[in-house]
């Protein structure tokens, strides 16, 4: 893969900026008292942000990939 160096290390920061500050944000949705209801179970704010993670943690580590193919490429 084509990728000048520059390119590929943006692409590396980025992925540790979202690998370190996704799962932090995932602790703190975790113990807002807006993540459950009353019964226990989780609502539409835990559920909406647990996808909002999932996809930021999957891009990162896409996001990742790339950046260490342009620097190996």
């Amino acid at each position: 893969m084509e990728i000048p160096v520059a390119w590929s290390v943006v692409l590396l920061v980025a992925a540790v900026w979202n690998l370190v500050v996704w799962p932090q944000f995932w602790r703190r949705v975790t113990k807002d008292p807006r993540s459950r209801d009353d019964a226990g179970r989780a609502t539409r704010f835990y559920t909406v942000h647990a996808v909002l993670v999932g996809v930021s943690l999957l891009l990162g580590v896409l996001v990742g990939v790339v950046g260490v193919l342009g620097l190996l490429g």
